[in-house]
């Protein structure tokens, strides 16, 4: 299995997990979805949309459960941790 396989990751978001040294979906699994979305905002040098990081919520979702979510469903978990995240950040 690549990690094109995986429900809701294309080409694009594979090439940059890959630049981030991630290969595998079973790489993929042992990460954090938002450390991996702010180490791809910090290893290109700008803030991804943060539908990326709904899409690794999704793609976690479907490596740890078999179940394939559209991303979209992720928005609502994925900005309550994008707000907690930043407000740790300010604090």
């Amino acid at each position: 299995m690549k990690l094109e396989d995986i429900p809701n990751i294309g080409k694009s978001i594979a090439g940059d997990l890959r630049a981030l040294g991630i290969h595998t979906p079973a790489e993929l699994a042992t990460r954090d979805p938002l450390q991996t979305y702010l180490s791809l905002s910090d290893s290109m040098g700008k803030r991804h949309d943060p539908c990326v990081f709904y899409t690794l919520l999704a793609a976690r979702h479907f490596l740890q459960n078999g179940e394939a979510i559209p991303w979209w469903k992720f928005t609502a978990q994925g900005k309550a941790q994008l707000a907690t995240h930043s407000k740790q950040q300010r604090n």
